[in-house]
């Protein structure tokens, strides 16, 4: 380990080999970093905090502090980040409140960018970007590979699906399907994404099944629930489909039309 002499690290804190601490950074008892992990100047790490490894935290990150809840009242509620994620400069990530399953979970690979927000009860996948500025409220789930823009905002409880795109300056308060593009500052759905999810590697055929599906569920002006019936009736099922269709169980705030 490499901890810098200014640094001021609980001596319960759990540090495994390799992780190395900048100068005047704060790591307090209750917390866990997993191998290799390094942590920039002035950072400050504290409640039940679990770091996974090799992970790189930029200077004046605050990752752990308590949620901006106020009925929150001290609670040992806990925060999880997983392996190889990115957080920059000045990003805030929140443990959780009671009210869910008092955790919030970072998982492996994600890119947060500098000033972004991660609130309490979040529970973020894997390979998620969240650009400058991005701000989750309270109680959201974003899926694995979803991009979200600089400045934009998620209202608390909205679900982002897997390889969903939100562009910038977006406000965002219902739920963002999967493989979809949204915008606008009261966000609205702009179709498949197609050039992203070619670049990924989907196939012509998965693509434009996407297309046919969003097609009849958005664009004929039908109730969701008839939509999805009949893009079962019309379409083969294949992986991506099933994963459209069932992003539809379990709203809470309702999906982008």
């Amino acid at each position: 380990m490499e901890i810098h002499p200014s640094a001021v690290v609980s001596p319960k804190a759990e540090l495994a080999e390799g992780v190395k601490i900048g100068p005047y950074s704060s790591i307090g008892p209750n917390v866990k970093v997993g191998r290799d992990t390094v942590i920039g100047a002035h950072v400050v790490i504290e409640g039940h905090t679990e770091i996974g490894e090799r992970n790189k935290i930029y200077p004046f990150s605050s990752i752990g502090t308590p949620p901006q809840d106020i009925g929150y009242k001290g609670e040992d509620t806990r925060l999880i980040i997983g392996n190889d994620n990115i957080i920059r400069e000045y990003v805030t990530i929140n443990r959780a409140t009671t009210k869910e399953e008092w955790k919030t979970v970072i998982g492996n690979e994600n890119y947060v960018m500098a000033y972004a927000h991660i609130a309490h009860d979040c529970i973020l996948g894997n390979r998620v970007i969240m650009a400058n500025v991005a701000t989750l409220g309270g109680h959201i789930t974003i899926g694995d590979n979803a991009v979200v823009g600089g400045l934009v905002a998620v209202h608390q409880f909205v679900r982002i699906g897997t390889y969903a795109f939100v562009g910038g300056k977006s406000g965002v308060d219902r739920d963002v399907p999967p493989f979809m593009i949204t915008a606008g500052p009261r966000a609205r759905l702009y179709g498949i994404n197609r050039k992203g999810l070619a670049r990924m590697g989907f196939s012509r055929e998965a693509i434009d099944g996407l297309k046919r599906a969003y097609r009849i569920i958005w664009r004929e002006n039908r109730r969701f629930s008839e939509g999805i019936a009949q893009v079962r009736k019309e379409l083969e099922p294949f992986p991506e489909l099933e994963i459209l269709l069932s992003f539809f169980n379990g709203s809470r705030r309702g999906i982008l039309r």
